[in-house]
């Protein structure tokens, strides 16, 4: 069952993030791109089996592209997608990229970004690297990995750095 991540303890969160990408996943440009930033409620989500257990998360953050004038172009980065090793090749990281942009869309958000498999996240869910040749990250990464979708139709592209999303002032 897919519930909101906010509903699970976040020690069980971080245990199974280890358990899917080791101990050292910090030290990814992934981590980096969205380094200080929170990760957004209504777009995270678990998965629970029928006893409750954890056994799989999606987290989705407020990121940017920022360009070389300072100006940001907002966007959100999905990931990681991440399931108990027992439980993967089941259909789990798929039922919860499927919630993730249904949500997405629903809310007509900002177009999500990540940094993953062209043809499996482009297969299923149109994410591509068409509109991201011009993006940087903050450590190495394969420019054909990092893709994006438009969730409501917004053009995707600009050249610039990825990073935490910087609050605009009030």
């Amino acid at each position: 069952m897919i519930v909101p991540l906010l509903s699970l303890p976040p020690e069980a969160i971080e245990q199974l993030l280890d358990a899917a990408f080791g101990e050292d996943r910090h030290g990814r440009t992934a981590y980096a791109i969205r380094q200080g930033a929170a990760w957004l409620p209504r777009l995270s989500f678990g998965l629970v089996d029928d006893a409750g257990a954890l056994i799989g998360t999606l987290q989705s953050w407020p990121v940017a592209l920022t360009m070389d004038s300072g100006e940001q172009q907002p966007l959100i980065m999905i990931g990681p997608v991440a399931v108990q090793p027992a439980f993967q090749r089941g259909g789990h990281g798929r039922a919860l990229m499927d919630a993730v942009v249904a949500a997405a869309r629903a809310q007509a958000t900002e177009p999500l970004m990540m940094i993953g498999d062209p043809e499996y996240y482009g297969r299923f869910w149109g994410f591509c690297a068409d509109g991201t040749a011009g993006w940087d990250a903050p450590g190495p990464f394969d420019p054909r990995r990092l893709l994006a979708l438009s969730v409501d139709g917004r053009a995707i592209g600009g050249n610039g750095m990825l990073g935490p999303r910087i609050p605009a002032r009030a």
